[in-house]
């Protein structure tokens, strides 16, 4: 049902409500996964390697292990003729001795012996099982990896604050670790609202439209490392949101709505979370102006952020690189939280409303000097409608406040966001 509109509160800045948004939120608790369950994750502790990498001297070849001075004058007209005394495959405990003469056939990453200074690969032989010919001196040390060249017990792996990639585990693991401290991926319920919403591919009667945000917000939130929970759409009505708000409050870590947030008869997000003392008031920026934001309560302890969005899909994507983004990559222990921005010269001017920060979608160019310019990736400007247009565009180019007119050859500052 329709709901009253209230008074007009007073506007804010971009600024003042990213502000309000960070000291809000803060790094999820830390803890304790095995290896394989930590990538994507941001690491919390720095690793410390609890062994030697190498943990000994190993062969880097395939070949035979022997002393130095046996093959010192070997050349293919006058070959050395040794003995082969054992057989080392990758992984044997065996640790031969090797008199004068004598060799040890060696696999790639067997260990040593003792008694060996050096490889010679099997290319350099005639590959002998019981005596071996040869043909090429070795130089001191040769194809013999080191123990602790790679990395000394107690010294630092990984440090914190890195997001875990596929060769971080791996340099983990071969260091002597099982489990790592991480910040754990933040869960969000992505909820959309409007009676008119249909799920992608549905048919559309009259007035209805394709639910594009939930997948929209779902992606961005995978992109900066959370974890999404799909909670689908609701009608405009109040009890079905307050219900699945409830529902699902214990289990995540933020809410992201999309639609119901202005001052329209049939706002329900507002009407539902505004008497729960979360903030809803216009931000001066464009598009995006109507936002919501605060903590869902819940029985006990701290009850998840809540993050009200504007329903159009353009006003959706500026709003959450503005303001969601930041929030998720400080629970996820990110660092850091924005995004790289550069200067770019204006090839295709545009209006912007006066009193309101303006995001543009842009495309961004840059020539072999590296010179960026840029222009609206859409011929319809930053309608918050244009969501087919959004596809092209890899930054938002940024427009003040008191910025009225864009002429080409203007320097603005741009957001990467591809």
């Amino acid at each position: 049902m329709p709901h009253e509109a209230s008074a007009t509160p007073t506007s804010i800045s971009i600024e003042q409500h990213l502000s309000r948004v960070l000291a809000t939120v803060t790094p999820l608790p830390i803890v304790t996964v095995p290896i394989a369950h930590a990538l994507q994750l941001t690491l919390a502790e720095d690793v410390r390697a609890a062994i030697n990498v190498p943990g000994f001297d190993n062969s880097a070849m395939d070949g035979y292990a022997l002393r130095q001075a046996d093959a010192a004058a070997a050349t293919p007209e006058t070959p050395a003729v040794l003995s082969v005394v054992a057989d080392l495959p990758a992984g044997s405990a065996e640790n031969p001795r090797l008199q004068p003469g004598e060799v040890a056939r060696i696999m790639t990453g067997a260990a040593v012996p003792d008694d060996a200074d050096c490889i010679v690969p099997i290319e350099e032989t005639d590959e002998g099982t019981e005596t071996v010919t040869i043909f090429r001196a070795p130089h001191a040390a040769a194809h013999i990896r080191r123990m602790g060249t790679d990395v000394r017990a107690g010294e630092t792996v990984l440090t914190a604050g890195r997001v875990l990639g596929a060769r971080d585990l791996a340099a983990a693991a071969a260091a002597g670790a099982s489990t790592l401290s991480v910040y754990p991926a933040p869960r969000i319920g992505v909820l959309s609202t409007g009676t008119e919403l249909r799920e992608p591919g549905e048919p559309l009667a009259r007035g209805q439209i394709h639910d594009s945000n939930s997948l929209l917000l779902a992606a961005m939130i995978t992109e900066c490392g959370g974890i999404p929970v799909q909670l689908g759409s609701v009608p405009d009505d109040d009890n079905a949101l307050r219900e699945i708000l409830e529902k699902n409050a214990p289990d995540v870590d933020a809410f992201v709505t999309s639609g119901g947030v202005s001052v329209g008869a049939y706002d329900v997000v507002k009407a539902v979370l505004a008497p729960l003392d979360v903030w809803f008031g216009p931000v001066r920026m464009q598009p995006g102006k109507p936002q919501g934001f605060g903590r869902f309560p819940v029985a006990a302890g701290v009850g998840p952020a809540i993050f009200a969005l504007p329903g159009n899909p353009v006003s959706v994507f500026v709003s959450f690189e503005t303001f969601v983004r930041p929030a998720l990559l400080t629970m996820a222990g990110r660092a850091p939280i924005v995004r790289p921005t550069l200067t770019a010269t204006v090839t295709t001017g545009w209006r912007s409303p006066a009193g309101r920060a303006q995001y543009m979608p842009a495309i961004v160019e840059q020539d072999e000097q590296g010179a960026a310019s840029v222009r609206p990736a859409s011929a319809g400007g930053a309608g918050s409608y244009l969501v087919a247009s959004l596809a092209g565009a890899n930054a938002l180019a940024f427009v003040p406040e008191d910025v009225t007119e864009v002429r080409p050859g203007d320097v603005l500052t741009v957001t990467l966001v591809s």
